[in-house]
């Protein structure tokens, strides 16, 4: 099923592989030990609750949300760093030994190609993997669905590049297979680099299928076989060089057709119009036709992927932030006053803005109400509410916390407010850490709640945590951000 342009790749593979094996040498990625990441962690399901907002559906980051039979959570540990959690469905892996030994080998995976997995979680019936959170979305989300302007072609071959940098490093770490690639697997980190995630370095089950997408993206051997082969992922490479050429997703055999037809200009992106030359589009269909060869024995290794991607970079001096029009991970948000507050610790400040917002940001909020409402109990705790109110309205701080401790005691009503309120009134008392408790589980109940952060971002400057504080700070003004743009 050879195409005439993968043969015309061939002549020159061999000549272009000793010329610049030494470039792409220096092109890899180095080992590094300075990614500052933690080692491999065994977590506990209440952890990884906390972390997740109680695994709200606000923080499902899969693509196809709450319906997915594995669903990915963006989440974030009590020391502020941020994770992604994949919850597994509960029969995916029913021996937890095995769980645990393929997570484990996956996470002494450590490189800045990859989005790197910290641990796991084995409770019970549940399996739960924990990664690094990317926060700039999926390669899906910018070729397919982008919103302001398309991805440039200095980017995509940076994408195919790094990819391939992904791949030659988990296969010298004796990890070649990967398992459905594609562009929901490639997320883009903090500067706007892509990266691959982990998650697809072990299948979503003990069992199951390595591949969940359409059968017209499968390689063919896995069709035939039902097993995947280092050769199969290279195949899924190969598609992904189609989605970076095209900007969409071409099942392969149209693909192939459209290149034996010499038909290049139904195959490319019209948005890369005037980005590169006939001769670079020939390259990457060359290397894209190689990768989809029906043979598996004929398609190129990681290292030759490497090695031919490496001269078609283009604008290597511009940082990716800046080819995909994203702000710098350093850049600072402009704050508003209550940001402004918890970075000057005006606690007096912080006040008034809570007093003055009242109860507005409770509406929505998960508040559970019960048949005790009507009772003398629910009469009781709502009265310890309004106690508590008059209370924080006066700074009469110890009274405050005693009445919304009743209230929160209480269990019938749920209020965000409540625990933010009880959280300034701890660090005003001093109570740094009771305060940051509080400003967590005001998270919990409304995980998109930017006061939650505020909170507990002053909570950690009171503890002296000014690395930990400074992330809270900025999830807390991105959050706010947000909500005023859809106010």
């Amino acid at each position: 099923m050879g195409c005439e342009c993968s043969k015309l790749t061939t002549c020159c593979w061999d000549s272009e592989q000793n010329g610049q094996a030494s470039e792409a040498q220096n092109a890899e990625p180095e080992e590094k030990n300075d990614l500052d990441l933690p080692a491999f962690h065994e977590y506990t399901v209440e952890q990884l609750r906390m972390a997740t907002s109680g695994f709200a559906a606000e923080n499902i980051v899969s693509e196809h949300g709450e319906k997915a039979p594995n669903v990915v959570y963006k989440g974030k540990l009590e020391n502020q760093r941020r994770i992604a959690v994949k919850r597994f469905n509960r029969s995916a892996w029913p021996d937890a030994r095995q769980f645990l030994d393929e997570a484990r080998a996956v996470g002494q995976l450590r490189n800045q190609r990859l989005a790197n997995l910290l641990g796991c979680c084995y409770e019970g019936d549940e399996r739960l993997l924990v990664a690094e959170y990317l926060p700039n979305d999926t390669l899906a989300k910018h070729l397919f669905h982008w919103e302001t302007h398309p991805m440039k072609w200095a980017m995509r071959l940076r994408v195919a590049l790094h990819l391939a940098q992904a791949l030659e490093y988990c296969t010298n770490k004796g990890r070649a297979l990967y398992h459905d690639l594609n562009a929901y697997r490639v997320i883009f980190d903090d500067d706007g680099n892509p990266r691959l995630s982990c998650f697809g370095l072990m299948k979503n089950s003990r069992d199951g299928k390595s591949y969940s997408t359409n059968l017209a993206f499968t390689p063919p051997e896995y069709l035939r076989t039902g097993r995947v082969t280092p050769e199969s992922v290279i195949y899924s490479f190969g598609t992904l060089l189609l989605d970076l050429l095209s900007g969409k997703h071409i099942p392969p055999s149209h693909a192939l057709d459209l290149i034996r037809d010499r038909n290049l200009q139904m195959l490319t992106d019209s948005c890369l119009e005037g980005q590169f030359s006939n001769d670079e589009g020939t390259e990457l269909v060359r290397l894209a036709s190689r990768c989809l060869e029906y043979e598996p024995r004929e398609r190129p290794n990681p290292k030759l992927l490497v090695t031919a991607l490496v001269p078609l970079q283009k604008d290597t001096e511009v940082p990716s932030h800046e080819l995909m029009g994203i702000p710098q991970s350093g850049a600072a948000l402009p704050l508003s006053p209550l940001g402004e507050a918890c970075v000057r610790m005006d606690l007096t400040a912080i006040h008034e803005i809570l007093e003055k917002l009242g109860y507005k940001d409770d509406e929505g909020a998960a508040t559970e109400l019960s048949f005790q409402m009507w009772t003398n109990q629910m009469q009781e705790t709502l009265n310890s509410k309004k106690k508590g109110d008059v209370a924080f309205r006066h700074k009469d701080f110890k009274a405050a916390i005693e009445c919304y401790t009743v209230f929160i005691d209480g269990g019938t009503m749920v209020s965000p407010t409540v625990y933010a309120r009880r959280s300034l009134s701890y660090l005003i008392s001093e109570m740094p850490q009771e305060a940051f408790n509080d400003a967590i589980q005001a998270q919990v109940i409304s995980p998109i709640w930017h006061i939650a952060s505020y909170l507990q971002a002053a909570s950690l400057l009171a503890q002296g945590k000014e690395n930990e504080a400074q992330v809270a700070l900025k999830e807390g003004s991105v959050l706010e951000s947000k909500k005023n743009s859809t106010a």
